[in-house]
């Protein structure tokens, strides 16, 4: 009993009053709670590592700092029990880093924003992208997201329409006096959760018809928060849902093959017939010109 209490409690204390011993549990049985598990401080470490493989070395290193902390909390005979298991479900677990752009992230421009939007601030910077590259916007900041580009959600002072800035066309980057903040009912995740993608445009209702051999993928997939997804007597599966960015849900749909029917809107499917005779094209002409080529 007394090696079970130590197993599940392990930062059991043994305290010796010859010819006795006495135990005690530190913090007593609360501290059971509070104390973290192998498998939550793996799971914390390996956010950090995915986080990194991503290129996302400033969120990376405050987890990492995070994990330091945690550790130096815990007292030393508990964490020698719990670092063989750590140890071993860190060798057996792996991250498959998926192929695609490095995010732009750098530690003073992503805590510049985020000291803007606690202080409520509004921000000036040179923006090197848009319709007039190099000239200096000040905006509202109303949020930050992260993807496979990192954009601030903010509005352009003296416009309505909320736009997605690019953190690495970002330079000049000041926090002004003048008090900027988004209105109390804004929702980030709302506004993410409206496109495919980033690029936000108009809402269009989507339906896909999925058949053969993906419809067991397509049952597990999620191609959108607001999807619903219903079998259909044939077997097939209907997927609808509403969103903007319908050349990025095209891009995607190339990966279904012949999976997926699109059936509704219309501008999905010229979308997806455009960026499929492009790419025909492209790589027929680049066939043609490797074969002539010595």
């Amino acid at each position: 009993m007394r090696n079970t209490l130590a197993f599940v409690f392990p930062q059991l204390e043994e305290l010796s009053e010859p010819p006795t011993k006495r135990f005690r549990i530190p913090s007593g049985l609360d501290g059971f709670a509070h104390s973290p598990t192998a498998e939550e401080l793996l799971e914390l470490s390996k956010a950090a590592t995915q986080l990194r493989a991503a290129g996302a070395g400033p969120r990376a290193a405050n987890l990492e700092a995070l994990e330091k902390k945690v550790r130096g909390a815990i007292r030393s005979q508990a964490l020698r029990r719990l670092a063989p298991d750590v140890e071993a479900l860190v060798r057996a677990e792996a991250i498959a880093v998926q192929a695609g752009p490095r995010p732009f992230e750098d530690e003073t421009v992503v805590g510049t924003l985020r000291h803007a939007l606690i202080a409520m601030k509004q921000v000036s910077f040179r923006y090197s992208g848009g319709r007039t590259p190099g000239e200096i916007r000040t905006v509202v900041p109303f949020g930050l997201m992260f993807s496979r580009m990192n954009y601030l959600v903010a509005i352009e002072v003296g416009t309505t329409q909320l736009r997605n800035w690019r953190l690495d066309r970002i330079g000049e980057l000041a926090v002004l006096e003048t008090p900027g903040a988004p209105p109390p009912d804004f929702d980030l995740r709302d506004y993410a959760a409206r496109s495919f993608g980033i690029y936000q445009d108009k809402l269009e209702d989507v339906v896909l018809r999925v058949t053969g051999e993906g419809i067991a993928d397509a049952l597990r997939w999620r191609f959108h928060p607001s999807q619903v997804v219903t079998q259909q007597p044939d077997g097939s599966v209907m997927v609808r849902f509403s969103a903007s960015g319908m050349l990025e849900l095209a891009w995607h749909l190339f990966t279904w093959g012949d999976k997926i029917e699109v059936l509704q809107p219309p501008v999905l499917q010229s979308t997806l017939i455009e960026q499929l005779e492009l790419c025909l094209a492209h790589h027929r002409g680049t066939t043609k010109s490797d074969a002539a080529a010595p």
